[in-house]
């Protein structure tokens, strides 16, 4: 196996980066940390545990991940969010692959977790995702939100990433507020206009590709659990985005 730089990004994390630098260290000869301005101790615990720590204010999800990258040591990447671990089945196929085509990128499937529930229902499993690839052929999609690699070639290990997605119910919640907030931000940026109509329609979308397409409306209190959250981010983000509109609309008119 030819040597791996792990490179993971963070702000506030310090409850869970020491985890997923371990995890990293199990594979990656160096593990890069992109911390965007923690104020908590995510810096600090980072390195202890043998990081190298590369602050920058935050730029977007694919930016931020593609940031660490040209300080990297070696040319095959590995990227994990703070609240990820490789299961063993990962951890066994990448020691097992001798990353000889540059070309290749390697896709992994995630296990969603709230608390300590495994959510498959409602497309939230297999979840996959292309976490390991070259950088010389390959790397993050300019994205602000849920960015992507794109590969020449990806192959799927048919191994586990496990995703601590939330804490409890409270957290999901919380974390919607968040993400929402980031999405209509980066919706923005890219010059998304506002529309009155937009916020319930993509809700609606939602819900039908959550309950009926993606088969919620067969799997129980998950899956409705899946399908309303869904919907309520996807009504958030745009209602949010007319929100960021209006705002400036109104500092300009003053």
């Amino acid at each position: 196996m030819k040597p791996i730089t792990g490179i993971v990004i963070t702000l506030n994390e310090q409850q869970r980066i020491a985890a997923c630098i371990d995890s990293l260290q199990r594979v990656c000869s160096e593990v890069i940390v992109v911390d965007s301005l923690s104020q908590d101790d995510t810096v600090r615990i980072a390195e202890d545990k043998g990081a190298r720590v590369l602050l920058q204010e935050y730029l977007g999800d694919g930016p931020q991940k593609a940031h660490g990258v040209p300080h990297a040591t070696n040319d095959w990447i590995l990227t994990l969010d703070a609240d990820e671990r490789l299961e063993e089945d990962a951890v066994a196929a990448i020691q097992a692959l001798t990353l000889d085509d540059p070309t290749l990128a390697y896709r992994f499937k995630r296990r969603n977790f709230c608390a300590n529930h495994w959510i498959k229902a409602a497309g939230f499993y297999p979840d996959e995702v292309v976490r390991l690839y070259n950088r010389t052929t390959s790397g993050y999609l300019p994205k602000k939100g849920h960015a992507s690699v794109r590969a020449p070639k990806v192959l799927d290990t048919g191994t586990h990433i496990r995703h601590f997605t939330y804490d409890g119910l409270s957290h999901w919640i919380q974390r919607i507020d968040q993400l929402s907030t980031r999405d209509a931000w980066a919706m923005k940026e890219r010059g998304v206009a506002p529309s009155a109509w937009r916020p319930a329609l993509h809700a609606a979308s939602a819900t039908l590709r959550k309950l009926i397409l993606k088969g919620g409306i067969l799997q129980g209190t998950d899956g409705l659990t899946v399908t309303i959250t869904t919907a309520f981010h996807a009504y958030m983000k745009y209602a949010k985005l007319n929100e960021l509109y209006e705002n400036e609309n109104h500092r300009d008119n003053r």
